[in-house]
């Protein structure tokens, strides 16, 4: 019987493995890439009607916008509306974003006028949708028009052909605007801005009409296509883009995965060398995890991006958390005396409330993020949610029924060297010995060093305001803020050799543009950043990436933000960070006490403000994706917490019957994180590695997301400890507990009274 655990153990692990080997191909395949892994563009527009007209609904102009991306031939496009009058439009892997700009966003409207801009007539004379690109007799590129109300059209042509000599033209006009254009104007220059002039000698009494002009092949196709896709009575206004090349967005892919890939593996290894037996069921699982996270993301439709694949990273580390808190929880019921079985259950049924609360309050914020971000910080919130769910369902269990196998099978039984622990740490019950060994750190006075780690942060702080301070008396603003928070945009260059910063300066100048800052990075100085402070209209920046794709040879990537949306964007970070504080502080006082909640929420705090006292310091770019940073410190630093007020609270009631003063509060505290520090060094140290791992090997497009996710990871894991922990024993050493009023029943009737030795029967 024994035997078979171990035979179910092998079958069930050879299972797990073959599957992995079995799907992986295929749920690669199947991965929905965003438009920063496989390049494409992201336009966020705000609608408004046509002047005398009114507003559609929203979803009649997400129908049309829909129709306008179907002619494109784009896959899996994403469309959706933010708000009363904004459509977000996410298209990746399109090839020419400029083409598809126009498309989406021009009414289509058609209509023919005379010389005089009168108009003649629209769009109805024609069938839907049967717009056609041939040849005409010269082989020019012409599009084909069939008619709806042919004697309509007779009638208008007949009226052209008799007015006289060089004004017998009818005009078609694309999205004509009344004031604006005239055909007497627009005949002098080089490119009108009509379609085309067409000479109408006689009545056309004809089935279809035909519309002529200096086409391309492409652009007759174009218009081919619009004309199709009906008219959009509504003016759609550019509040937010991003475009990103191909060649960018497959080369940060490659990197980002790799450099991921290697940064998992790492906690593999390192698991199965400091825990053994446990370590190798950590590894299992770690696998079985990130199968499981990929096959879920995929069968949700949910589109892969590069802070996604960094939630996955650090949702990986939180996985391995949760095996931390559970091999720790058994090492220590080993070195009390305990046998590897009963080891074994206690420390699983010990640890699994810390798992669910550290992982529940991680939730919270995750949930917060998705609810109110957009874009990259919802694709991040999304993969952080399934990790926290996958973790729960998954690691939790499926570790421990595969551990709980072997400990059944009676092969590990006193061999408790297969647990990482040594047998001369383990005292003998028998003889009477208590536990004598509590980890390595079991002689630090954690309560007395701690002033040490406080004043590093507040020198921190300190620091930052005169960076600060110096950088706004320069003009450079006190912070680094990205255009997500200032407007303006930003360009992304691409070379195959070195950019230099006072050549690319000067290209710009003479193409109009005036950058408020160049930075150059990536491998041999190959790629620009360009910061503009203005946002650039549609034609200049057109021409911009015209002339510098000629230049460095490659697409150029842009994002622009209208001063709305950066100003939207700076409440909405606000209010996530006080929102999730909130949710955060509500559990915490559900689940424990407000003195743990209020110290938990100071030590978040600290780490918010260590984050951004970096970016003051190293003049580090502050973006949405920074956003998404605090919130994953802020979901994960409390995991910390919670393990150690979860120990604190533990120890407390073991001490409930005695008397409480600083003294004895000094020593639950010191205690509590002498058991709990080694378990919060390996898990800070596995959740760093593949974020290590993603700063040397990953793309350069999420470098200073990782380092934020760095310094956040350590100053949480410091915070936890020295300021958490810290806090809530001051409260409890200072707070004065009211006296509790002694309650006096009234007594409606004699009662019996009781006399000892009297009323024994």
């Amino acid at each position: 019987m024994k035997k078979s655990r171990l035979i179910s153990f092998g079958i069930i692990t050879a299972t797990i493995i073959a599957i992995i080997l079995t799907f992986y191909g295929s749920i690669r395949d199947n991965m929905k890439l965003g438009l920063d892994l496989q390049g494409g563009f992201e336009i966020l527009y705000e609608v408004e009607p046509l002047e005398g007209k009114t507003l559609p609904s929203i979803s009649a102009v997400t129908q049309s916008i829909q129709k306008r991306i179907d002619v494109l031939g784009v896959n899996e496009p994403e469309i959706s509306v933010e708000g009363e009058n904004r459509i977000r439009v996410q298209l990746a892997g399109v090839k020419d974003a400029d083409q598809a700009r126009r498309v989406i966003s021009s009414t289509a409207n058609l209509t023919f006028r005379d010389v005089n801009d009168n108009l003649l007539m629209d769009a109805t004379v024609l069938k839907e949708g049967q717009a056609q690109v041939s040849n005409d007799e010269y082989g020019r590129a012409v599009v084909t028009l069939n008619l709806q109300d042919s004697a309509k059209f007779y009638e208008v042509t007949q009226k052209v052909s008799k007015m006289g000599t060089g004004k017998n033209l009818m005009v078609a006009w694309l999205d004509f605007k009344e004031g604006v254009d005239s055909y007497a104007a627009e005949s002098k220059k080089e490119k009108p801005s009509y379609i085309s002039a067409a000479t109408v000698s006689e009545g056309i009494n004809s089935q279809s009409a035909t519309i002529s002009g200096n086409f391309t092949r492409e652009e007759a196709q174009e218009l081919a296509n619009l004309i199709n896709s009906g008219s959009l009575p509504v003016k759609m206004n550019e509040v937010y883009t991003n475009a990103v090349s191909a060649e960018y967005g497959i080369d940060a892919f490659s990197k980002t995965m790799m450099a991921g890939a290697i940064g998992i593996i790492a906690i593999m290894i390192f698991m199965i060398i400091y825990y053994r037996l446990p370590g190798l069921i950590s590894a299992i699982t770690i696998s079985t995890y990130v199968f499981v996270v990929f096959l879920i993301y995929n069968a949700m439709g949910g589109v892969f991006t590069l802070s996604g694949i960094a939630a996955l990273v650090l949702g990986v580390g939180m996985a391995v958390d949760s095996n931390i808190i559970t091999f720790e929880r058994i090492k220590d019921s080993m070195y009390s005396g305990r046998s590897v079985r009963t080891a074994f259950y206690e420390g699983s049924s010990r640890s699994f409330r810390t798992i669910l609360d550290s992982q529940l309050t991680t939730f919270i914020s995750a949930f917060i993020l998705y609810i109110f971000g957009t874009g990259s910080v919802k694709g991040f919130a999304t993969m952080l949610i399934v990790s926290i769910i996958t973790t729960l369902l998954l690691i939790v269990f499926v570790a421990r029924f595969l551990l709980k196998l072997i400990i059944d099978s009676g092969y590990v039984d006193k061999k408790r060297h297969l647990f990482a622990v040594k047998e001369e740490h383990v005292p003998n019950i028998s003889k009477g010995e208590e536990q004598f060994y509590f980890g390595k750190f079991q002689k630090f006075d954690f309560v007395g060093k701690a002033k040490y780690f406080i004043i590093a942060s507040i020198s921190i702080l300190v620091l930052s305001c005169v960076a600060m301070g110096v950088h706004a008396v320069q003009g450079n603003g006190a912070l680094n803020l990205g255009i997500d928070f200032t407007s303006g945009t930003k360009m992304t260059i691409q070379s195959d050799t070195a950019i230099d910063k006072d050549t690319l300066s000067k290209e710009l100048s003479e193409l109009g543009i005036e950058a408020s800052s160049i930075q150059i990075n990536g491998e041999g100085n190959a790629i620009a950043n360009v910061f503009i402070k203005q946002s650039l209209t549609e034609e200049t920046l057109k021409n911009a990436k015209e002339s510098l794709k000629n230049t460095y040879g490659h697409e150029i990537s842009e994002n622009t933000v209208t001063p709305v949306v950066g100003q939207e964007l700076i409440r909405n970070a606000v209010l996530i960070s006080v929102l999730a504080w909130v949710g955060v502080l509500i559990y915490i006082s559900i689940r424990f006490k407000w003195d743990y909640a209020i110290s938990g929420i100071v030590a978040l705090i600290h780490d918010v403000l260590i984050i951004l006292a970096f970016c003051a310091i190293f003049r580090l770019e502050i973006n949405t994706e920074i956003i998404a940073v605090l919130l994953a410190i802020i979901g994960y630093s409390i995991n910390n917490s919670i393990v150690v007020f979860d120990r604190i609270r533990e120890l407390v009631r073991q001490h409930r019957h005695e008397n409480f003063d600083a003294d004895k509060y000094k020593l639950i505290v010191n205690e509590a994180l002498q058991k709990t520090l080694m378990r919060s060094v390996l898990s800070t140290f596995t959740t760093i590695l593949p974020v290590i791992c993603l700063l040397l090997l990953g793309s350069n497009a999420i470098f200073t997301f990782n380092l934020a996710l760095f310094i956040g990871l350590a100053a949480g894991a410091g915070s936890s400890v020295f300021i958490a922990a810290q806090l809530w024993l001051y409260i409890r050493i200072h707070r004065k507990d009211k006296p509790k009023k002694k309650k006096i029943r009234k007594l409606d009737e004699i009662q019996e009274t009781i006399i000892p030795g009297m009323n024994d029967f």
